[in-house]
């Protein structure tokens, strides 16, 4: 199932960036040019940890997200998109 939605009108909080994050196995989080990559299966952060990485300055899910599988990426990274689409 593909699902697409437009972050200017469907605003992700804190609530549901933790739940889209509690499917996930692996989350690959850009910030700048690092890439921080939480084993939610075997090291999953606390909370405030997760949501520090994956929340913008306004308080939403950062952007772009994408979910593939039970990876999900958040942030531009070049490095992690290679992976996603090999």
């Amino acid at each position: 199932m593909k699902t697409i939605a437009d972050a200017n009108k469907q605003k992700q909080g804190r609530a549901e960036a933790l739940a889209l994050a509690k499917t996930a196995s692996v989350i690959l989080v850009a910030k700048g040019k690092k890439l921080v990559t939480f084993d939610m299966k075997n090291d999953a952060p606390d909370d405030e940890t997760l949501l520090a990485h994956l929340l913008g300055p306004t308080g939403n899910l950062r952007a772009p997200t994408i979910k593939k599988g039970k990876t999900l990426y958040v942030g531009f990274s070049e490095e992690a998109y290679r992976g996603l689409v090999e």
